[in-house]
C-alpha cells in the first residue's frame, strides 16, 4: 500500500467529512478509496479490457419512437449473454424507463451500454459498473462472483 497526499480546499474537505460521517466509515483514507474506485469504474478506467464487471443500464425512452422498442427488443437478443435482467416502468404516456443488469467483460458491456444509450429515441441513459473477481463473468456453478473492495 502507498500513502498519498494530497491538498484540498477547506470547503470539500468539509463536504468530504460529512459523507465519511453520513456513511460511517472509520476515517478519511476508507472513504477516499471508495470514492475514487467509483470514480473510476464511472470513468470507465477500472473496469476497462477483459475484466469481469456487473452493470446497471438505466435509460429513458420514448416508446413511440420509430420502431424503437422493437430496435431494443433486438438488440437486447442478440445480447441475451449480457443482460440478465431488465425492469421496464411506464413513466407516462410517450415515455419508458428501463433498468437492466448486465454482466460480462467490461468492455463489452460498456460498449452494449453506450449503443443502447446512442439508439435515437432513448432520451435519457446512465450506466454503472462495477468490477466483480472471478475466472469468467459467465453462468457457472463452480465460479462465485464477488464483488471487489
Amino acid at each position: 500500500m502507498q500513502r498519498l497526499t494530497i491538498t484540498i480546499d477547506d470547503d470539500l474537505v468539509a463536504e468530504i467529512d460529512h459523507f465519511i460521517a453520513q456513511r460511517g466509515y472509520a476515517n478519511r483514507s476508507e472513504a477516499f478509496r471508495d470514492l475514487l474506485r467509483g470514480g473510476l469504474a464511472q470513468s470507465g478506467g477500472a473496469t476497462a479490457g477483459n475484466h469481469p464487471c456487473i452493470a446497471t443500464l438505466s435509460y429513458v425512452y420514448d416508446h413511440a419512437a420509430r420502431e424503437l422498442p422493437k430496435r431494443l427488443t433486438k438488440d437486447f437478443h442478440e445480447h441475451h449473454d449480457l443482460a440478465q435482467a431488465t425492469l421496464h416502468v411506464h413513466i407516462d404516456h410517450d415515455s419508458c424507463l428501463e433498468v437492466t443488469v448486465l454482466k460480462g467483460h467490461a468492455s463489452e458491456v460498456k460498449a452494449f451500454a453506450d449503443h443502447v444509450i446512442a439508439e435515437r429515441g432513448v432520451r435519457h441513459g446512465h450506466v454503472v459498473m462495477m468490477p466483480v473477481e472471478g475466472d469468467h463473468p459467465g453462468h457457472s456453478h463452480g465460479a462465485h462472483l464477488r464483488p471487489k473492495r
